[in-house]
């Protein structure tokens, strides 16, 4: 974990990769195999999660049940033999910050070694002894002085430098999530960042330069991840995620707690305009009995949650804003953004343009280099759900250490889709920056 990808073998099948999303609410398993065709995603699969609590394990026979189950699940609809997973990670345990290098340029161009070097002095960072560096992303190349650079290799130069962003964890949490997968036979290739994940499977190139937010909300926690000039800037954690939504709602109508979640799905809405709403919808209350109850009473639970959990997403984006990284729109991810309205509610309160995130056939790097893009083929219909972004961005991030460099798989159709994505943003900036 760290700079690099895992170096362990491989014990799956040659090309096969798995991206497992331990959630609080959910285990996610996504297989899929790297061809020359890019990547193609055999079988998705999602259990209910147990043992954790706000993304950390809390119960580590529960959570270890949870893998377990799912994993079985993956190997029977994908018919392949699963023994190591690309392995998700997220909670309020994770801190970042940011860091430098700097090295001297040993001939008149600078190489990919020089490169390494400088990324290799930024990483000598002296973190607690209860902590554990997961990455240390690259956000700004400086040659001579010169700042702003994406990629130095080739260029003539005296004197490197380099800025990193260095994300770090709890080694207790990391210790945990781990031996929950090594409790079920499985080896841990790499430990990702989620949010990040999220962002290699939503994101294009053009948004992470814009100046983009992409927000996670899962079922514990809220994860941050704000991209400007191609580079991770910020990350942020929040402790409000999708279950204080349901646990309002088990509260304040008395319901048990999955009762709770059915009705949030079925019938919860956080638009002010669904406040008026009198339609009525029968529940199972603690008792066992069944009662009406207005949606009315609903909507008046969810929509102050929402305005809430908005709110600090809002502190968030204008803090770093405040320090010259201008964010012009968010993406929402995670199974918890597919609150009705809730994208709505957020366009108003961020005063900025927001959209639910989907999953698009072409993913490339975060670092925001010179990246090969990946193609995945037949994307089920049911895999093109913000839920699953974590998943398939790991399936991404594994992927990366299986393809040659410069490869680069990418259809005129994907171009085109990028294109009309363009302009769709520039719309809705212009909007907001007009009223």
């Amino acid at each position: 974990m760290g700079k690099n990808k895992s170096q362990r073998k491989r014990r799956n099948n040659r090309n096969t990769i798995v991206g497992l999303d331990i959630g609080t609410t959910k285990i996610c398993a996504i297989v899929g195999e790297v061809t020359d065709g890019g990547l193609t995603i055999h079988s998705i699969n999602s259990r209910p999660s147990a043992g954790l609590k706000k993304g950390v394990v809390v119960d580590l026979e529960a959570a270890s049940e949870s893998i377990k189950k799912a994993i079985e699940d993956a190997q029977i609809k994908s018919g392949i033999r699963i023994r190591d997973v690309f392995v998700g990670i997220a909670g309020s345990h994770i801190k970042s910050f940011n860091n430098f290098g700097v090295t001297g340029v040993r001939g008149k161009e600078v190489t990919r070694e020089d490169v390494e070097r400088a990324i290799d002095a930024a990483s000598e960072v002296h973190v607690p002894l209860d902590r554990e560096v997961l990455h240390v992303l690259p956000n700004d190349f400086i040659l001579d002085g010169q700042s702003g650079i994406k990629d130095p290799v080739g260029m003539t130069g005296a004197r490197l430098e380099v800025k990193v962003y260095v994300v770090t964890g709890a080694i207790t949490s990391v210790q945990n999530l781990l031996k929950c997968c090594e409790k079920v036979g499985l080896e841990v290739l790499d430990i990702v960042l989620q949010p990040l994940a999220s962002a290699e499977a939503t994101l294009t190139p053009y948004e992470r330069e814009m100046g983009i937010a992409l927000v996670d909300i899962g079922g514990g926690t809220t994860d941050i991840a704000i991209y400007q000039d191609g580079w991770l800037r910020r990350t942020a954690v929040l402790g409000i995620g999708g279950n204080h939504f349901t646990n309002d709602i088990s509260v304040a109508l008395r319901l048990p707690f999955y009762e709770a979640e059915r009705v949030k799905k079925d019938f919860g809405s956080v638009l002010p305009t669904a406040m008026n709403d009198m339609t009525e919808f029968d529940v199972s209350a603690v008792d066992g009995q069944m009662r009406a109850i207005p949606k009315k009473y609903l909507h008046e639970i969810l929509q102050p949650r929402g305005e809430e959990l908005l709110e600090l997403i809002k502190q968030e984006i204008e803090q770093i804003s405040n320090s010259g990284t201008p964010v012009l729109g968010v993406v929402l991810t995670g199974g918890s953004s597919l609150l009705s309205g809730f994208d709505r509610l957020a366009e108003v309160v961020l005063a900025m343009p927001v959209k639910i995130g989907s999953l698009y056939p072409v993913s490339g790097k975060s670092r925001g280099d010179a990246a090969p893009v990946l193609r995945i083929n037949g994307l089920p219909g049911e895999l093109n759900n913000p839920m699953y972004a974590t998943g398939v961005g790991l399936l991404l991030q594994g992927a990366e250490t299986m393809i040659p460099e410069q490869k680069d798989i990418i259809s005129s159709d994907v171009i085109s889709r990028i294109i009309i994505k363009m302009s769709d943003w520039f719309k809705k900036i212009v909007y907001w920056k007009s009223h």
